[in-house]
């Protein structure tokens, strides 16, 4: 081991150490060691236990940790911490502005355990009024964060996309140059882990400074110009949707468009994003192509934050922006008051809010709020709040926040439950997941699916680039049980309304169509759809 090996390890188990409330003179032993040995650049090679008790500042009870470390690469101290220690919580340590202190104090008091939850709870406003932090705090945590995340090698779609531009302007300065982006990209996958980008040209080109500014790999692929549309939908598709397809049986050649290509297949234009070699596929062979969900179609906007639990705008201006962009309701779901750690709503702050929901209404003419609540799942499968509360509500979206570390039959049962309650009109983000940060509980989908048909429930597709959830691959179950489909964007602040692009994108990967969102329909289409749950 060297040197730094050494010292990361030294404080490594200091920070365990302090973290699990060990005793402090021997938390500070350790990093006092760390510091001292790395002003040192000590060089342990051939060193005894002797060598090391000499140095100064390091004790003999430091020393033989140190012996141990260079006879067996770590100490059986340091393991018995890390077995107790959730993996994600090492990865908080290295976020900037974060010491020992405010990292357990996020696991104990937020329940975080990785780096993608702190970045989502940041999002969700949720350590502004966390003792000891606040809005600058906040803010200086989510930038480091995001800065580690530039630098990996796997991206939420919704950071790519917002690199496309700029990449493609480059290479469009180039003269008689046609490029765009394939593969993941441009099927608009959840997560990217490279960059694929096909150019019409006939010799290699220079991209060095294209590439410097990307945080992912980038991959050229270069054919002359009459094969262009051809490898456009070669290199567009997964291998699994072009074998079932025939494509092989195509011969290179000019064509003047995708669809020219597909029609000379037998098949109808299928949009690039669904080209996964999965639903679409018996689409394709009956001919006729599904009109997809369009942002155009969503009336309204459900499931929503404000400043009465953790939003960063108040309920009016969530509401009047809401109308802005063209909407014509809004449904608000502050949190359930069994969500203390994100300023869930008491009873006497939901009547409070209710009351000012009707104070709005009486403004607005060709706008509607929706009183809603994001009520919490509880342990049981029963909802927040006692019946006479929920009755209240013109709509609830059930979810789980707490206790996801379940098995599949109980994480089920939990939500069937809650699906069962005939308060329930939405279940939210129905696996919990994170992407790049936090695998969903397992569920047995077909169950969930089939029990939300049974009792009139539609299933949340959370746009939140960060979520994503339900899974895509499931909406034809969905549509198939005739259970309706939310897009919702969990907004937590007005610039959130926006995230409901990447739910379309990710519900027309899915072949969602309009018939089945439920925000698609009018309002009065759906109070009735209400009413009748």
């Amino acid at each position: 081991m060297t040197n730094d090996d050494v010292c990361e390890a030294l404080e490594l188990t200091g920070k365990l150490l302090e973290l699990h409330g060990e005793n402090p003179f021997k938390t500070k032993a350790y990093a006092n060691a760390a510091y001292k040995l790395g002003k040192l650049r000590y060089d342990f090679e051939g060193k005894t236990l002797q060598d090391i008790e000499s140095i100064e500042g390091i004790g003999k009870s430091i020393a033989s940790k140190i012996a141990e470390l260079l006879e067996t690469g770590t100490t059986n101290e340091l393991q018995g911490l890390l077995q107790k220690t959730p993996p994600g919580i090492i990865d908080l340590f290295s976020i900037k502005g974060l010491g020992v202190k405010k990292v357990s104090q996020l696991w104990q008091e937020l329940g975080i355990e990785s780096v993608g939850e702190l970045l989502y709870a940041c999002n969700e406003n949720r350590l502004v009024s966390l003792k000891g932090f606040g809005a600058k705090t906040q803010d200086g945590i989510k930038g480091a964060i995001e800065f580690r995340q530039a630098n990996t090698q796997k991206l939420h779609y919704a950071t790519v996309e917002r690199l496309l531009p700029a990449m493609l302007e480059l290479l469009s300065k180039q003269q008689g140059l046609r490029a765009e982006v394939v593969g993941q990209v441009r099927r608009k996958c959840e997560v990217i882990d490279k960059i694929e980008i096909l150019l019409n040209a006939d010799k290699a080109i220079n991209t060095d400074s294209i590439e410097a500014q990307l945080p992912v790999p980038v991959v050229y692929h270069i054919c002359e110009p009459e094969n262009y549309v051809y490898n456009l939908v070669a290199l567009t598709g997964t291998g699994s949707h072009l074998e079932k397809i025939g494509f092989k049986s195509l011969a290179p050649g000019h064509f003047q468009s995708e669809k020219d290509v597909y029609k000379a297949l037998g098949f109808p234009l299928p949009e690039p994003e669904t080209r996964e070699g999965l639903e679409e596929i018996k689409c394709l062979a009956s001919g006729s192509w599904p009109q997809l969900i369009d942002t155009a179609d969503l009336k309204g906007i459900l499931h929503n934050h404000s400043t009465y639990s953790d939003g960063v705008n108040t309920l009016k201006e969530m509401a009047d922006y809401c109308r802005e962009l063209g909407y014509s309701y809004f449904g608000i779901c502050d949190h359930s008051r069994s969500a203390g750690y994100a300023g869930g709503l008491s009873i006497d702050r939901v009547l409070e809010q209710q009351s000012e929901i009707d104070r709005l209404n009486a403004g607005y003419t060709d706008f509607t709020i929706l009183k809603g609540i994001e009520s919490d799942i509880l342990g049981d499968g029963s909802l927040d709040y006692p019946e006479d509360v929920l009755k209240t509500f013109d709509f609830i979206v059930a979810s789980i926040h707490s206790n996801l570390k379940m098995d599949e039959e109980r994480a089920t049962e939990r939500l069937i439950r809650a699906i069962e309650n005939p308060y329930t009109s939405i279940l939210g983000h129905p696996t919990g997941r994170l992407l790049l940060a936090r695998p969903g509980y397992p569920i047995q989908h077909r169950k969930v699916i089939d029990a939300c048909a049974a009792n009139k429930v539609s299933i949340e597709l959370n746009a939140h680039p960060y979520r994503l959830d339900i899974d895509w691959r499931w909406i034809h179950c969905c549509m198939e049980k005739g259970v309706k489909v939310s897009i919702n964007p969990d907004a937590h602040q007005k610039a959130g309304f926006h995230d409901m692009y990447y739910g379309v994108c990710v519900a027309r990967k899915g072949l969602l169509t309009k018939e089945h969102c439920l925000n698609a329909l009018s309002l009065t289409q759906l109070l009735k759809v209400f009413a009748k749950q």
